[in-house]
This record gives structure tokens, C-alpha cells and sequence, in this order.
């Protein structure tokens, strides 16, 4: 691996040596990538890494999703995620031949729509290993979800049962069949065949809350108290693992819900959907993400997968998915300067505003693609102040 490669290695915000230790110990992971010999690794003392989700869903196509994901790389999206559900085995070839970025899969998907109950264990490993071969990044692996923890659903409620896609499927086929889930009897195996393809786990949250009732309650912690256990189970075998997080959480359990995965995973990678600390910001998901992923970030999450303002009704179109992609980078920034003293960036705004330094300013924002209005020339004020610029009127006095 070269090393000089990495943007924090070469940016001295972690040392090469602390690199090899996250890698070896597991606290960091590195994806590959069929495109591009950029090296990604997500963890502890790495930049907070952004995921975007694309795929066929209900009215449109590979290409239309295809434009969704260069829109998201182009915004700084580090990874994709295929969350397609028909057509899936086109759709991923093309999304890995046409996208540099890793690219990651949810197999159960595939599994379940192409069999439904007639779904077994040997077909799910098959379609398993079907994505791996093709070339994934990374997979999400809902192993946690129990029979047993589906029964306590059931028989003491919860507000929104399952949210998760993945989840739903996975608990309904333990329903109709009064089987166990075939993730969690078959997840050495797995494993195995992760560390075959050099591929990474993401141990799915397929119990996340729904909605600020359901948060941190007994069927997320019992999950997560799996998850902990395949953590170690992974990396015995030599599988990378990343662990998923919860999804809507009052602001004030985010940090104790991130300190708590990360105790019980063993300082696994954490990648979670937000979180999302309201239930009513419908339109505009994409800002209560970013409120609840800033803080979590502060305290822990190495991987935030984006919200879209259209998340909780609809398929985001490209407007939306560019939202999604800034709001998160936002707010792994703001992160990343508490939990990293990452403030280059910051230092290189500064300077650049200081000496009304227009071209510098736009450089140094996180929308690379915004345009500077031509009425705008070094040490020209905008037209917020005009001729009483504050910066203008300081500089002449100060300097």
C-alpha cells in the first residue's frame, strides 16, 4: 500500500505509524477501489468520510442514477451506495465501470425480491458472493436481527417496528418461514468470504429507530450487542468491519448512542444515516442530518451517509442528491475541526477574506463547483456593506 497517497498521511493530520496500527487493530479500515489507485480509509484519526446513496427505485433507470452518482462524487461524496431494487445485477456492473469511487451493495436485496420466500440460506450466499466478485467495496450484512429479537418487536411494540429496507425483508422472510436469519447463522462464513475478495463488512443497523419514540430501546442495543460480537468474530478471521448506526435520535442521546457502539464494537468504524435528531423536518432532512451527523461525528462517527431533503418521500433527483452530499460535508467538517484540530481549511478562508481576496475565497469554500458573481474583484466589497465594509474600513486603520 502506498501510503503517501492517503490525504491525512500527507497532510500530517495522522502518521503513517498510527495508520498502521488503526489498520492493523481494526479501528481503521481501507477500501478498495476498481477505478482509481486513491487509497480510502475510514476510522479513528482519519477525515470524516461522506456516502451517498443512488439506485433504481420506483420510475427510473440505471442512467438517470448513473448522473446522480457523478453529481455526488463531483460534491465530494468519498463513497456510493448501490440501494437499487430491480435490474441489479446491469446496474451494478455499470455503476462500478462508470464510477471512481468505492462502491458498496445491500446483497439481501437481491436475495429477497428474486426469491421472497423461497429465499434460503445457500441463495444468499450465492448472491453474496456474486457481488463481491463483481468488484464491491463493501456490503451491508443485516446479521443482527434476530427471530428472537423479532418476537420482542412484536409482542411489546414499538412505534415504527422497522425502518430499515434490509431489516423488513429479512424479517419478514423469519416470519413466513419460523426460520432464523441466515446472516447470523452463516456469518463466519461470510466473513470468509470477505477477506477472500478483500472486500469490507458493514454490519447492518437493521433496528435502527424510526422516529424519536423508539430511540435507544431494546431492540436497537440488542442488535448492536450482535453486531459487537461479529465485530470480534471479523476480525479473527481477517475481514475488515465497519458497524452502522443509529438513525433518529434526540440530540442529547447522540453522544452516549456513539460512545456505547463504540465501546460494544470495539472501536469499530461507525457509519451511521444522519443521525436525525427531529422527526419533522420533511424537505429539509438534509439540515437535521447535517445538526445530528455534526455531533456525532464530534464524538466518534467515522462515516456519515448522506440525507437528501427528499428522504423520508421520494427519490432524490439531482438537486437533491447534491444537497445531501454538501449539508453532510458540512458537517463533517465541523466535526473534524473538534475531533481532529482540522482547521487549515478555516485558517485558509481566513486569510483569504482578510484581504478580500475574491478568486481565494471561492477556492476555499466546500462547494468547489460555486461560481463567483463577475461583479466580484479582489478588494471590491460585496454588496452586503458596500462602501462601509467592515473589512475595508478595518484595513485601512489596522494595517
Amino acid at each position: 500500500m502506498n501510503l503517501e497517497k492517503i490525504k491525512e498521511i500527507k497532510e500530517g493530520i495522522i502518521t503513517k505509524e498510527k495508520f498502521e496500527k488503526g489498520v492493523r487493530e481494526g479501528s481503521i479500515v481501507v477500501l478498495k477501489n476498481l477505478n482509481d489507485d486513491e487509497i480510502l480509509g475510514i476510522g479513528e484519526g482519519m477525515l470524516t468520510k461522506i456516502n451517498a446513496n443512488i439506485g433504481i427505485g420506483e420510475g427510473s433507470d440505471i442512467e438517470e442514477e448513473l448522473k446522480k452518482g457523478k453529481i455526488a462524487v463531483k460534491y465530494g461524496a468519498d463513497t456510493l451506495m448501490d440501494l437499487s431494487i430491480s435490474n441489479f445485477d446491469d446496474v451494478r456492473r455499470k455503476f462500478l465501470k462508470s464510477l471512481d469511487v468505492p462502491i458498496g451493495t445491500v446483497p439481501i436485496y437481491q436475495a429477497y425480491i428474486e426469491k421472497q420466500k423461497d429465499m434460503d440460506a445457500d441463495y444468499v450466499l450465492n448472491v453474496i458472493e456474486k457481488n463481491l466478485k463483481n468488484g464491491v467495496s463493501f456490503a451491508t450484512i443485516h446479521a443482527g436481527i434476530t427471530k428472537s429479537i423479532v418476537g420482542d418487536i412484536k409482542k411489546f411494540g414499538r412505534r415504527i417496528p422497522i425502518t430499515s429496507r434490509g431489516g423488513a425483508l429479512l424479517a419478514a422472510w423469519m416470519l413466513m418461514n419460523d426460520s432464523e436469519n441466515p446472516l447470523y447463522e452463516n456469518f463466519e462464513y461470510i466473513a470468509e468470504m470477505f477477506k477472500k475478495y478483500d472486500a469490507c463488512i458493514s454490519l447492518g443497523d437493521a433496528l435502527r429507530p424510526a422516529c424519536i419514540a423508539d430511540a435507544s430501546d431494546y431492540a436497537q442495543f440488542a442488535e448492536l450487542i450482535n453486531l459487537g460480537k461479529f465485530v470480534k468474530i471479523a476480525r479473527k478471521i481477517g475481514a475488515k468491519v465497519i458497524v452502522e448506526g443509529p438513525g433518529h435520535i434526540p440530540l442529547n442521546e447522540i453522544e452516549s448512542n456513539v460512545k456505547m457502539a463504540k465501546k460494544i464494537c470495539d472501536n469499530a468504524p461507525l457509519y451511521t444515516l444522519g443521525p436525525l435528531p427531529t422527526d419533522i423536518a420533511l424537505g429539509y432532512d438534509h439540515i437535521a442530518a447535517a445538526i445530528g451527523s455534526a455531533v456525532g461525528a464530534m464524538h466518534g462517527v467515522d462515516f456519515i451517509c448522506y440525507v437528501t431533503p427528499e428522504e423520508h418521500y421520494s427519490l432524490p433527483d439531482i438537486e437533491g442528491v447534491k444537497s445531501g452530499v454538501i449539508a453532510s460535508k458540512i458537517a463533517a467538517h465541523i466535526a473534524d475541526i473538534c475531533k481532529l484540530n482540522y482547521t487549515m481549511p478555516n485558517e485558509n478562508m481566513t486569510t483569504a477574506r482578510r484581504n478580500l481576496n475574491w478568486a481565494q475565497i471561492f477556492k476555499c469554500g466546500i462547494d468547489k463547483n460555486l461560481k463567483k458573481p463577475e461583479n466580484l474583484k479582489n478588494k471590491k466589497p460585496c454588496t452586503m456593506c458596500g462602501e462601509y465594509c467592515a473589512l475595508k474600513i478595518t484595513e485601512k486603520y489596522f494595517e
